[in-house]
C-alpha cells in the first residue's frame, strides 16, 4: 500500500505545467513589458488563455497561459496596460478555451521569456 501511494505522490509531481506568473503594475515605468488588448484575435501577437490555477505555473514555458498574481514580487514579467495599440510592445487577444493559447507572431516571442 505505501508503494501505490508513493508512485501517486510521483505522479502528481510530474504533471505538466505551462502558466507564466505575470503582474500588472499600475505605472508604464514599472512594466518589464506594455500590452495592448485587442478585441479581434487576428490581431494579435499573442492568444492569451488566463489561468486562476497556480499549480500550473513554470515561468520557463512561454505558450501564453498566464497566471495573474496577487504581489508583484511574484510574478516573473510586469506588464502594463496601455489605452491604444500604437503604444504596446505586445499586442494580445484572451481566449477562453486553453487549446487556443498560443503565439502569432513568433518574432514578439522574446518579449514574454
Amino acid at each position: 500500500m505505501k508503494k501505490m501511494f508513493i508512485a501517486l505522490v510521483g505522479i502528481a509531481f510530474t504533471l505538466p505545467c505551462a502558466a507564466q506568473k505575470v503582474y500588472s503594475v499600475n505605472a508604464k515605468h514599472k512594466a518589464d513589458v506594455t500590452v495592448y488588448v485587442t478585441d479581434r484575435e487576428y490581431k494579435a501577437d499573442l492568444i492569451v488563455y488566463k489561468t486562476d490555477k497556480e499549480y500550473r505555473v513554470n515561468d520557463n514555458d512561454n505558450k501564453g497561459i498566464w497566471y495573474f498574481c496577487d504581489r508583484e514580487y511574484q510574478a516573473k514579467k510586469n506588464i502594463y496596460f496601455v489605452d491604444h495599440e500604437y503604444q504596446a510592445d505586445l499586442t494580445v487577444y484572451f481566449t477562453d478555451r486553453e487549446y487556443r493559447a498560443g503565439w502569432q507572431k513568433e518574432e514578439k516571442k522574446h518579449l514574454m521569456y
